[in-house]
Parts: structure tokens; sequence; C-alpha cells
């Protein structure tokens, strides 16, 4: 494997999962440097780089550093362009941005609102009952504030996650190959992957997985089983029955 750089970065954390995933596929390797959250990025050898002390970070061996864990994934996937991971064509390519997109603005940031808000209990607004100013529909001036308790909340993301999960799995049973864009595992594919993998450790239990939603698991399956790419996943962690509101 051919070493492209370094990053900062936690291997729970999913997307430095996905970039590790990407270099793997690709015949890359990024060294992932020991890293103490609230520690290492708050240290001036981290922010002078790093202003904003986010991570994932990378650097390249050349210099070139770059934030923000989908632009880290896709400029990794664009290093091997036979490694098709960014598709073999405009129109591919395009597919593969479409889905990355859904994958993290539709589902995984739901799932992983309810994963920390309700699980793990580090959210203290999921724990509280919020406002959430609206714009009204009829006076661009004025707004309407609809008051959200705990448990509209968790609906709410439920019930979001819910409605991309069912578009996403007859989307799939279409799919001869069973996956995104192509017959071969896409960037696009490991981030759908990364994000069905909290949802299986939050509002999917084995009667979703199994009964309801057995296309997007499948996909799960085929993509995380991937010789280059299961250590990285490592298990699932998937509940027996999806959490609830109490």
């Amino acid at each position: 494997m051919t070493l492209i750089g370094k990053m900062y970065g936690n291997i729970a954390q999913p997307q430095t999962k996905v970039i590790l995933s990407v270099a793997a596929l690709s015949n890359l390797e990024i060294e992932l440097l020991p890293f103490e959250y609230g520690v290492t990025n708050q240290s001036p050898e981290f922010t002078q780089k790093f202003p904003l002390a986010k991570v994932p970070a990378f650097e390249s061996l050349n210099g070139f550093r770059l934030t923000e864990g989908a632009a880290i994934a896709r400029y990794v996937s664009s290093l091997v362009p036979s490694a098709g991971l960014l598709g073999s064509s405009s129109e591919e390519t395009a597919l593969v941005d479409q889905w990355v997109h859904f994958a993290e603005s539709e589902i995984h940031m739901d799932t992983s609102m309810i994963y920390a808000g309700a699980d793990l209990k580090l959210l203290p607004g999921y724990n509280a009952d919020v406002s959430i100013p609206f714009p009204s529909t009829l006076h661009y001036s004025q707004s309407w504030t609809l008051q959200l308790s705990r448990e509209q909340q968790h609906k709410w993301h439920e019930d979001r996650i819910v409605r991309s999960l069912r578009f996403l799995d007859n989307y799939l049973e279409k799919r001869p190959s069973g996956l995104l864009v192509n017959d071969n595992i896409t960037l696009a594919d490991i981030f759908l992957a990364n994000a069905i993998q909290r949802a299986g450790q939050t509002c999917c239990g084995t009667v979703e997985r199994e009964q309801v939603y057995p296309h997007v698991f499948a996909h799960h399956a085929k993509v995380t089983s991937h010789e280059r790419i299961r250590d990285v996943f490592g298990e699932p962690g998937f509940i027996d029955e999806h959490l609830v509101y109490n």
C-alpha cells in the first residue's frame, strides 16, 4: 500500500471509517495519528494547521491539508481513478455525489441525533423541551414557533429516517447488483453503509433489519464484508429492538 499522508481522527468516528475504507479500497495508506478529543485538537501544533480544531483532519505528504470528512474522502477517492470509487462517467460521479449527500443528510444526521441524544445522553437540547422558529408560509416578515417536546423530537427524527429508508429499500430492490450506482462499490456505497450502521444501532432492530428494510441491510452487509474494509467497520453493534422514547 502507498502512504499518502496522515490524519487526526478516531476510528470510532463514522467519517474516519469512511476515509480509511476509501484508502484501503484504493490500495492507499493513511497514518492515523494518536488522538484525544479536547486535548490533541486544542494543542497549538494542531490549531496552527487546522484553526477550527475539527476532526477528521488530513495532511498529505506534500503538506496539503484538508478538513471535513466528505471532502477528505472524495479527495482520496480521486487519487486512484482505476479504483472506480467516483464512478466511470460524469453521470455516475454525479450520482455518487447525490447518494453521499443523501446518506449524510437524510439518514446519518437523524440517526446520530437519536444515538447521541437518546442513547448516550450527550445533547442537552435533546433532553429538554425546545422552541424552533419556523418562517410563516403566508407572511415572510412573521414567524411562528413550533414547540417540540422530548418525545416529539425523537419522533421527528424517527419519521425522517423511516421515510428515507423506505425510499432506499425500494430503490435497492430494483438494483441487480445491490449497490447504488453501478456493479462496483463506490464512495456512495461506503457512506451509505456507514449511515446504515448507525441506523442499526438506534432505530432498526432485528425485525426492521430483516423484514422492513431487507435490501438496505443486505447492502450494508455486502459493503462491510469486503475483505479490505471489514476490519475498518468492525462489528456493527446492531440492537435487537429499536430504541423508543421513554
